[in-house]
């Protein structure tokens, strides 16, 4: 998918078999592939169908949604991702921030929440057909970091309720918490007992996984085996885990003890595929009309596809960058939207990538997104067969696998590094709407090119919705050309950077290293190299002009 080549190209071009493939990436990976891309495939997707099933019942909660509607919403991406996305590893389905915002959107009422899958999905797939890909630049990675953290934490003490076994706690936040702490009194002791031993089980098998992280090349052939299956199983912690605590609510249950709150009836068997609904009808009876069910929806409409929207591209191109590829930000979009589109036929509410699946799907070694196909298959198979089982889920279990699935989006880290960076930076949220326009997303500079070095002299500053274009031209005229060339960045006009910034010059610089090949920094402004220096940038070489840059280069280049 070039797409630069096909902004050039002539009126008859347009059903080039390059612009299909521009349209349709699976036409790109498809005729390569491999029987062992197959095997990787197929156990990535198994894998990821594992973790996705009991996620999805649990977000669905989230959402306040009966929990087959989950299921419905986690198996359509993976058949129109396998067909339209760019990132290998990217995994769509309901999440907890979608199923959060859905929640405070809909409040809990199903045909709702499938209509506004559809109207989020045309936006997005509108968005992407006019190729507004660009916008998600003006996002600052603080903004980003600021909203999921308060998500995560919003979400996480929302279940506390379920780990109690209460009932009848508001679902506004400050309420909540007044009335969870009101109301421990009443917690079930079954479900404190059960909730916090699934806690301690996740948890132990979290960090039996991190302990995992290098492998030990001297390691024996058992000692490797027994590697893998602590992997495995840690992997996978989310379904044995939701299957443990229904085998012993089920137990307790037969033999007349009803100590754990249960998830209950749930809905058998496949959804009809149909149109969504557009109207909704009240308990009363009282028909409301799609003009008032628009109306109930007001800025939703405005937020959810947004942010599915930043949510899945940012996941993405974190991947594509740890994994060494490039992603198309507006075929992302086409590929969020139609997804919802088709979800809102099939009964799902709006969904977007998933980081936690996503990182499962990487690391399980995933080639293609044809696993999403597999994934997609076990969701199927758990809706046709399955959902009588899912009846004895205990609901402190489903609120143990949320908790853990969101603790990891609280990064204190991060907040302390962007305050030892530059603290004034977090008020970019505020000065975002008025300082940045159009024009500040393309960036002014002259490339001059000396041998195998690319001089690129930045003739205006550089801030975040910038840098985006700039990473591109870096990508296309220096790192992914034969053989790669070395860059030399005059930066004598730039005077502020900021976090965004930072975090996309340290990717590069990781991708020069793969490449062995160098990125110099020249003229640095005495305020812009401490910031600089006090990221601690893997990798940063900095010189006081452009000719010392290009001699170090230079040497560089003799020297290999």
């Amino acid at each position: 998918m070039d797409q630069p080549l096909l902004r050039g190209e002539s009126a008859r071009g347009c059903c080039s078999y390059s612009t299909l493939k521009a349209w349709l990436p699976i036409l790109s990976w498809l005729p390569k592939y491999k029987l062992k891309w197959l095997q990787m495939d197929v156990l990535a997707g198994l894998t990821v169908g594992l973790t996705t099933v009991p996620q999805a019942l649990a977000y669905a909660e989230v959402a306040g949604l009966p929990v087959q509607y989950g299921l419905y919403s986690a198996f359509m991406g993976g058949f129109i991702y396998t067909l339209l996305g760019t990132s290998k590893d990217v995994t769509l389905g309901p999440t907890a921030i979608m199923s959060l915002l859905c929640s405070s959107v809909v409040g809990g009422h199903p045909q709702r929440a499938v209509l506004l899958s559809l109207l989020c999905g045309l936006i997005q797939a509108v968005m992407a057909l006019l190729r507004l890909g660009f916008l998600l630049d003006f996002i600052s990675y603080p903004v980003i970091k600021g909203f999921t953290c308060a998500a995560a934490v919003t979400i996480g003490f929302g279940q506390v309720k379920n780990i109690l076994g209460l009932q009848g706690v508001p679902q506004e936040f400050f309420l909540e918490v007044y009335y969870t702490f009101h109301k421990i009194p009443e917690a079930r002791i079954g479900d404190v007992v059960l909730g916090l031993l699934c806690l301690f089980l996740l948890i132990m098998l979290v960090l039996m996984k991190a302990s995992l992280g290098s492998d030990d090349s001297d390691a024996s052939t058992s000692s490797s085996v027994a590697r893998k299956l602590v992997w495995t199983v840690a992997t996978m912690r989310n379904a044995l885990v939701v299957v443990a605590a229904s085998l012993i609510a089920f137990s307790w249950d037969a033999y007349g003890h009803h100590v754990f709150t249960i998830t209950g009836q749930t809905m058998k068997g496949l959804p009809p595929f149909k149109p969504p609904p557009t109207s909704d009808t009240t308990a009363n009876g009282t028909v409301v009309p799609f003009r008032e069910i628009v109306e109930d929806f007001g800025g939703g409409l405005a937020v959810i596809p947004f942010m599915g929207v930043l949510e899945s591209i940012a996941i993405a191109t974190a991947f594509a960058s740890q994994n060494d590829y490039r992603i198309d930000a507006n075929q992302e979009l086409l590929a969020i939207g139609v997804t919802n589109i088709m979800g809102s036929f099939v009964s799902a509410y709006p969904v977007t990538g998933s980081f936690g699946r996503t990182a499962v799907n990487s690391q399980t070694g995933v080639c293609t997104p044809a696993g999403g196909i597999v994934t997609s298959v076990i969701v199927l198979l758990s809706l046709a067969f399955l959902m009588p089982a899912f009846y004895y889920i205990p609901k402190a279990c489903l609120a143990a696998v949320i908790i853990c699935a969101v603790a990891p989006m609280v990064d204190y880290q991060v907040v302390a590094k962007m305050w030892r960076i530059r603290s004034r930076f977090l008020l970019s949220v505020l000065l975002m709407s008025v300082s940045h326009v159009y024009n500040s997303t393309i960036p002014q500079f002259h490339l001059v090119s000396d041998h195998n070095v690319l001089l690129m002299e930045l003739s205006s500053g550089l801030s975040f919705p910038a840098m985006e274009y700039l990473s591109h031209i870096i990508h296309t005229q220096a790192l992914q050309v034969s053989p790669p060339r070395s860059v030399v960045l005059d930066c004598h006009h730039v005077s502020i950077i900021d976090y965004t910034v930072i975090n996309e010059l340290s990717d590069l610089l990781r991708q020069f290293k793969l490449r062995r090949v160098q990125l110099v920094f020249s003229g640095l402004r005495p305020s812009v190299l401490k910031v600089l220096l006090a990221a601690d940038l893997d990798g940063f070489r900095h010189t006081d002009s452009v000719e010392e840059a290009m001699q170090i280069e230079s040497r560089d280049l003799i020297d290999d």
